[in-house]
């Protein structure tokens, strides 16, 4: 990897107006791309095997045009209104006749016709229109859902106040993120001031990161419409892209600017910094693309595909920091060092500033008792841990101006909470007369079980074999008592009523799809976790060709994230604190938030496990001494480490900000889980036990020494032998 990468930083120094280019003309290339194909995002929910998934494959085949539910399109009178009065009457009977002229539209009927009494509420304050598509969650994109709520411009000029709910709402429900991004690259940017001290060396990391992203986020959005991606993807995709883009360049930075410091040539100087701290930076990255990737090992479409867009921002911010940085810092010149800021006590080219070699040597003199600190510390942080409860996304916690939340509104104040989450109950019978005969007793027993407060008419197929009807829960479709009613359907209320016969009933809907992700996540995270610690350890174990290293890394990674965990369980499901981050109350942790934490998280503490053992690895084989090693390695990495991992939580941090739960969610996990481990685990807990563990740490059996592939992640072999050849010529 080292020569490949050594060439590359070379070439891309030299000519670095034409790379520069390459990567303008190319993010302006897939942004236009990307912008005139639109966005199709999919809140499509298919778990092969699932009660949800069957019930929609068994509709999609006998009646396709009740197989996704309805979309309630809500519309509520002004104060002391009713829409029974007549100035509505014809603004509403407008809507409803724009609506069944839409191309996608099965149905929609009027909360005021005969037939749509059961959609207008008691006090006729509050009715909706259930609008039927023909279009599932994973085939309606942003411009179809904003045609359907356009639709109600007549109830609107009225002066009523439209919202619609379910897939279409969410089309239409995607909080903004360019205020978290601002906020997130200025804190970058005062960050990067202190750790280069100077202007020019700082926009660096900012252009490298913010050009990769374009291209990420470009890339994303034309994925959309080939693969089912949720909306949720590119904000994530923004927070690893922008964290890991400015922490890869900064790296790189920092080791040319030390190397030019030392005297070496400048374009010498770009293209080593391009192979050791960018093979540490490949390295890094490939270990983020691998836990991101083994997501696909859950089997669960939408965790796989989660994993795979925020993997294709990493891989994006790699190859930006591999090329265009070197090529910026060959236009750069000896001017990297202009437009000088002195902010601190120690100046950012030492080397090893004075504070963190004398944390370095007390962490040395006292390893048991910085790793019973950091231990006891993250354990107390992890106890929440205990409680944590996979759920689904809160709708009453987004924003009051999304359609969303308005439509939730507007059906919890003249319907109660369960109409925005319907239950669909879909049936198949071995004939016409058997469905005549079990549907009646089906729907009296699905009516008695606890919590459910409507049972609707059945609608049949042509062959009269298959029916459908919705169930309303009395409970928000995220609630404890919603999940339980599922459980009591499938396990209780339906075999019930089916004993005796060869019908078979199932349970689905989004709200019973969202049940069935959590269930699944449940399953599969102990998995999960086993595949990516695994394939963490295996990649340690040959870049550092020892054994107890990868595994003492495995284990804090571990205990790094349980405190992550903990944290996010604390805040949103416990509600300690949730008003500081814009929640008015606590919400549940949805389902795939920490399984995708945990990849992310654990691939990114890996980055800071690669640059900090490189290190003392490097300078163990210089001194043969342990202790000096664990001393000289987290001397000289110390600033650079905490200066990334500061730069992460900023703009992790930033994304709190967002109106959507998922968001923030995502921010506080893994914002608080960098900080964890960045400073309790990098620079207390692995000196620590690394002082503990002595030569112990590099041990490698001798059968295993001579099977594993040996690699260099910095290259010190090639360049040493590199310089070994450069010095006879020299002499000369």
């Amino acid at each position: 990897m080292t020569a490949p990468l050594y060439a590359i930083g070379r070439f891309c120094s030299r000519h670095h107006w034409p790379v520069i280019g390459a990567w303008v003309a190319l993010a302006i290339a897939l942004l236009a791309i990307g912008h005139s194909a639109g966005s199709k995002t999919s809140e499509n929910l298919t778990l092969p095997g699932t009660d949800s998934t069957i019930a929609t494959e068994l509709l999609e085949d006998n009646l396709p045009e009740q197989a996704y539910g309805s979309n309630p399109l809500t519309i509520e009178a002004p104060a002391g209104k009713k829409l029974t009065d007549p100035q509505f009457a014809s603004a509403v009977a407008e809507t409803a006749k724009r609506l069944n002229a839409l191309g996608d539209v099965n149905s929609a009927v009027s909360p005021l016709s005969p037939q749509g009494a059961a959609f207008l509420a008691k006090d006729e304050t509050v009715g909706y229109f259930p609008v039927v598509l023909s279009v599932g969650p994973g085939e309606i994109d942003e411009e179809e859902a904003e045609r359907i709520l356009d639709a109600a411009g007549p109830a609107k000029a009225a002066g009523l106040e439209p919202a619609v709910g379910s897939y279409v709402g969410q089309q239409l429900s995607k909080p903004a993120t360019e205020t978290s991004e601002a906020i997130g690259l200025a804190a970058a940017v005062v960050i990067l001031l202190f750790a280069f001290g100077t202007a020019t060396a700082m926009m660096l990391p900012i252009v490298s990161a913010v050009l990769g992203l374009v291209c990420a986020l470009s890339i994303i959005r034309l994925l959309e419409h080939v693969l089912e991606v949720p909306g949720v993807a590119s904000t994530l995709a923004t927070m690893i892209g922008l964290g890991v883009g400015i922490d890869y360049a900064l790296f790189i930075v920092t080791r040319h600017k030390l190397q030019l410091a030392d005297g070496m040539e400048l374009r010498e100087s770009i293209a080593r910094a391009t192979a050791t701290a960018g093979g540490a930076v490949v390295f890094a990255g490939f270990t983020v693309v691998i836990a991101l990737c083994s997501l696909a090992f859950a089997g669960i479409p939408l965790v796989s595909t989660l994993g795979f867009t925020a993997a294709v921002a990493v891989v994006v911010a790699v190859c930006a920091a591999t090329t265009l940085l070197p090529a910026m810092l060959g236009a750069l010149g000896p001017h990297i060092n202009s437009l000088r800021v002195k902010l601190g006590k120690t100046h950012p080219d030492d080397k090893e500033p004075h504070g963190w070699r004398r944390w370095a040597e007390w962490v040395s003199l006292r390893p048991w008792s910085a790793t019973v600190a950091a231990l006891l510390v993250l354990i107390v942080l992890a106890l929440p841990i205990f409680q944590l409860e996979l759920g689904q996304n809160d709708i009453s916690a987004l924003p009051k101006e999304t359609t969303s939340r308005q439509a939730f509104d507007s059906l919890d104040k003249g319907f109660g909470p369960g109409v925005d989450g319907p239950l669909l109950i879909a049936s198949e019978f071995a004939s016409p007369s058997e469905a005549k005969q079990v549907l009646p007793k089906l729907e009296e027993e699905i009516g008695t079980a606890p919590d459910v407060a409507a049972v609707s008419e059945p609608t049949l197929d042509k062959a009269g074999t298959a029916a459908v009807f919705t169930v309303i829960s009395k409970s928000e479709p995220w609630a404890d008592e919603t999940v339980g009613l599922v459980e009591d359907l499938r396990e209780t209320q339906i075999p019930a009523a089916l004993r005796g016969t060869r019908a078979s009933s199932y349970v689905g809907g989004q709200t019973a799809g969202y049940i069935d992700l959590a269930t699944q996540i449940s399953d599969k995270l102990p998995l999960m976790i086993a595949i990516v610690v695994a394939l963490s350890f295996i990649v340690l174990l040959v870049a550092f060709r020892s054994l107890l290293v990868p595994v003492k890394a495995a284990a804090m990674n571990l205990l790094s994230v349980a405190a992550a965990y903990g944290v996010v369980t604390a805040v949103f499901q416990l509600g300690w604190g949730s008003s500081l981050i814009g929640l008015d109350h606590a919400i549940p942790i949805v389902s795939f938030v920490p399984l995708l934490m945990f990849a992310i998280l654990f691939g990114l503490s890996m980055d800071y496990e690669v640059f900090l053992l490189t290190q003392m690895r490097e300078h163990y084989e210089e001194y043969g001494d342990e202790r000096r090693a664990v001393v000289e390695g987290l001397a000289n990495t110390g600033r650079v480490i905490t200066s990334a991992a500061a730069i992460m939580v900023c703009v992790f941090t930033s994304f709190v900000l967002s109106g959507n739960p998922v968001v923030k969610e995502f921010g506080v996990g893994l914002a608080v889980a960098i900080a964890i481990d960045s400073t309790l685990v990098r620079c207390l807990l692995v000196p620590a036990v690394m002082v503990l563990l002595g030569r112990r740490a590099w041990w490698l059996p001798r059968w295993m020494d001579r099977l594993l592939p040996k690699i260099s992640i910095e290259g010190e072999e090639y360049f040493a032998e590199k310089d070994a050849e450069a010095a006879p010529a020299v002499a000369k």
